[in-house]
């Protein structure tokens, strides 16, 4: 297998044959020309790894040519040779886009050695290009589950602040993806080619908490050897998320209102101030404003947070997302555990859809990646669905049969109010025909119409 294509321009022809028989002997494809036509020629009619060129060709020079083949391939690494180095050719080669200099003669193994270095830098930024699509992808709105309304709303309303500076403040239960939103924020903004980081402020005591968010000197405290960068330092040009701020010491909070204030930190142990250019994104899952009531959040630093709150919905409130959600996290459970698993059965949605949640997603995900790890079937049973909270009956007993169609009826009334009427979806939550349903719901006197005038009431 070829380690690439390389193109070598030069017009001296036992030169460009040595070139060419060193870099063959090294393992690359090698295809060369005397002139800039041929060599544009050349870059046309296929994929160009790294070009070589003189820099004193027969009609053009060596940076000219190199600014054309960028018009072709614009990340296309150049070295440029000369026989005729100076500080000056070198720096303006260096300035108008080239990734090497070398003056002749030169050594075939420095050849070697720089065209091995920038091959494995475009390897590189190919791998990290790639990595960060599959980011961008995994984190863009479109891919973020939201058949509800609620969802629907913050992904309208993140989408048309993503692009500001404006801190958020993202607020919901434990379990509701307030990380996910933030990286969506992120990765949808003008500083997504800068850095993204987290910190849970619940995790750490306040000694560490506040080294990681500013960074220390040497010798600042007992263990520190040497020092260390902080997270907004790292996070300059780009976004620092701070989740479970509610949970903040008091005083780390002031060193945070001064940084919003001021946009400057002050590493621990140290007297020199850096300049930081962040976004902030915070999340919590406490009532901020009773945390000021009882004093034990910054009521200044509420004021300063709170520019764009988004609140997440609990998922009882958007059953609608569950079927969605069931599918996506037995995609993921299945090609983990290499499993080909094609879904549940009617009987478990029933048990996902009837169940609270107090855990969120978070929960919901467990639950799925355990009844996945345990099937041994292509659908997921009712049985590897845990004992539901909250849906076995505390009223007297009934007849199997009554109480059978009573839970029936309340059931189909669940799914019509948490569908607002559509029968489709209705059908599919209850892995149900839709004539097989139309006949259920004449049988309990249930109406698909009154749901949805009862939505728009």
């Amino acid at each position: 297998m070829s380690a690439g294509k390389i193109l070598v321009v030069d017009d001296e022809r036992n030169l460009l044959e040595l070139i060419q028989m060193g870099l063959e002997q090294a393992g690359y494809d090698v295809v060369t020309a005397t002139d800039e036509v041929e060599a544009l020629i050349q870059a046309r009619e296929q994929v160009i790894d790294l070009a070589v060129l003189d820099l004193q060709l027969v009609r053009t020079d060596g940076i000219t040519l190199m600014e054309q083949l960028h018009l072709i391939s614009p990340r296309m690494p150049v070295i440029i040779l000369t026989g005729y180095g100076s500080i000056e050719s070198a720096v303006e080669a260096m300035k108008r886009g080239a990734y090497g200099y070398l003056t002749k003669p030169f050594d075939s193994q420095v050849l070697l050695f720089e065209i091995g270095k920038m091959m494995e830098n475009r390897r590189m930024s190919s791998e990290i290009e790639r990595l960060q699509g599959l980011l961008e992808s995994k984190y863009s709105f479109s891919n973020i589950i939201a058949n509800s309304k609620k969802m629907q709303d913050v992904l309208e309303t993140i989408s048309r602040i993503a692009k500001t500076d404006s801190t958020v403040l993202l607020l919901g239960e434990s379990g509701t993806g307030k990380d996910l939103i933030a990286k969506a924020i992120h990765l949808a903004s003008d500083r997504k080619e800068k850095s993204f980081v987290a910190i849970n402020c619940a995790a750490l005591p306040e000694p560490l908490l506040e080294s990681n968010l500013f960074g220390h000197e040497k010798g600042a405290f007992s263990g520190a050897i040497r020092e260390t960068k902080g997270l907004f330092p790292q996070a300059h040009g780009g976004t620092i998320f701070l989740d479970e701020i509610g949970d903040m010491p008091l005083s780390i909070q002031a060193k945070i209102l001064r940084v919003i204030q001021e946009r400057k930190i002050r590493p621990v142990g140290s007297e020199k101030v850096i300049d930081v250019d962040v976004r902030i994104v915070t999340a919590t899952n406490k009532n901020l404003e009773e945390q000021v009531r009882l004093d034990l959040f910054r009521e200044d630093l509420y004021y300063r947070i709170h520019v764009i709150p988004i609140q997440l919905p609990p998922l009882r409130e958007r059953k609608e997302d569950i079927p969605p959600l069931v599918d996506f996290f037995l995609q993921k459970a299945g090609a983990l555990m290499r499993k080909d698993i094609k879904g549940v059965t009617p009987e478990a949605m029933q048990k996902l859809m009837l169940y609270d949640w107090p855990g969120n997603i978070r929960e919901l995900e467990n639950v799925i990646e355990y009844a996945a790890a345990m099937t041994d079937r292509e659908y997921i049973t009712e049985d590897l669905v845990f004992q539901t909270k909250g849906v076995v009956s505390q009223e007297p007993l009934r007849p199997l049969r009554e109480a059978k169609e009573a839970f029936e009826k309340s059931y189909l009334i669940h799914l019509l109010e948490i569908c607002k009427g559509n029968i489709t979806e209705v059908a599919k939550c209850a892995g149900k025909y839709r004539a097989d349903l139309y006949d259920l719901l004449r049988k309990h006197n249930l109406r698909p119409e009154d749901f949805k005038k009862r939505e728009s009431a």
